[in-house]
């Protein structure tokens, strides 16, 4: 759709408007991709009147394979097709998530991608989630490798001009000469897929570590080993550092409610909340190919995908819309307090804050509007309209 901003680049909406805290009744005005007056009095101009419509900051998804019938890891014309598509569920900026790939190749790969000319959606890094993990859950035996400093520089240059973001394994032999690396330029490395115990963990953390993705799943419980004593890893020690942000799959069974709202218990602004979906995401159940680890199935929209053959979870068929509702639906949250976990929440793990996730005057004019029922009605990133609900 792609329509433009008109009269002199400057546009007015009137409806409730999600600020960081509160709800308001005001005008929200945008100009050359910006967001430049929030005010009661009504602006000059052109002014759309949305009703009762809410406006609030677009969402940020950190941790994404596909959507529809499109996989990042098929090449730059999904990744494009993903651009396009994710504006319908609100999406303003995502990480495209990569499944690992050999040695080179992955650095190609990457590469190539990264140079794509995409319009929709904007891609805010990309990440790799592997080689450098402990435990591969559903993805290849690629996902598992040792340290090697020359591979995450060249997984780095690959992705310019973009950020490479690596999700790791504090349990990774070796993977605190990696972290440092990984984290220059102010650039966050995620935990993931890890049996890590509290000593890896904290030194992770130490190191650069400073968010942990998909938290809870692949995330095991250690073993005990003093019969009546409940002992403590990777988890523990994330939740009790404030140094570090966690997020979730919301749809049910990729993690019970109640780890989420203890999680916002120990850092109520450093919770967010993510979709992983696979290809077949928003699309009716039915079976996809996620690349190399085989064919997966939904049971019904929006449920986990499973592997065929084993059954195991393989990411989800959740979108950003869906997962809003879910929070209001299940962790007791008003809708600021939820629209934070999918805007700027994410918007700080990235270091983009001080332009994103928010709506306040200077920030980019990545918007939704939403109806009383938390669906999408239009989409707008940098000032232009990507979707609007027919």
């Amino acid at each position: 759709m792609n329509e433009q901003i008109k009269i002199n680049n400057m546009i007015s909406f009137f409806g409730n408007i999600i600020t960081h805290t509160q709800i308001i009744r005001a005008y929200i005005t945008i100009q050359n991709g910006k967001i430049t007056a929030i005010t009661k009095s009504k602006p000059m101009g052109e002014i759309i009147d949305l009703g009762d419509a809410y406006i609030a900051p677009g969402f940020i998804d950190l941790h994404i394979h596909g959507v529809h019938r499109a996989l990042v890891d098929n090449g730059i014309e999904d990744l494009k097709e993903i651009c396009k598509t994710l504006p319908t569920y609100g999406v303003t900026g995502f990480l495209p998530t990569l499944a690992p790939r050999i040695k080179g190749e992955d650095a190609k790969f990457l590469q190539t991608l990264a140079q794509a000319e995409t319009t929709g959606t904007q891609i805010l890094g990309f990440h790799l989630e592997g080689p450098f993990l402990k435990i591969t859950g559903s993805l290849t035996a690629d996902a598992v490798s040792g340290a090697d400093a020359s591979r995450v520089r060249a997984l780095i240059e690959a992705a310019k001009p973009h950020k490479a973001i690596f999700s790791i394994s504090p349990d990774v032999e070796d993977i605190d000469k990696l972290i440092p690396i990984m984290s220059e330029n102010d650039t966050p490395v995620f935990i993931t897929h890890t049996a890590a115990d509290v000593v890896q963990t904290e030194r992770a953390i130490v190191l650069g570590a400073c968010h942990a993705t998909h938290f809870y799943d692949v995330f095991p419980c250690p073993e005990v080993t003093e019969p009546g004593v409940r002992p403590c890893g990777a988890v523990e020690a994330i939740l009790a550092d404030d140094r570090v942000s966690v997020d979730f799959i919301l749809d049910g069974v990729h993690v019970d409610p109640v780890a989420v709202r203890m999680a916002l218990k120990c850092k109520p602004d450093k919770v967010c909340l993510i979709t992983d979906a696979n290809v077949g995401a928003g699309l009716e159940p039915g079976r996809f190919v996620f690349g190399d680890s085989g064919e997966i199935e939904f049971a019904y929209k929006g449920a986990p995908a499973r592997s065929v053959q084993g059954k195991y979870l393989a990411g989800s068929g959740l979108t950003m819309d869906q997962a809003l509702r879910n929070a209001m639906k299940w962790l007791q949250l008003d809708l600021p307090e939820a629209v934070q976990l999918l805007t700027y929440n994410p918007a700080k793990v990235l270091g983009i804050s001080n332009h994103k996730g928010l709506l306040a005057a200077g920030y980019d004019a990545d918007l939704i509007v939403l109806n009383s029922e938390l669906e999408i009605l239009q989409t707008w990133i940098n000032g232009k309209c990507f979707y609007k609900k027919k």
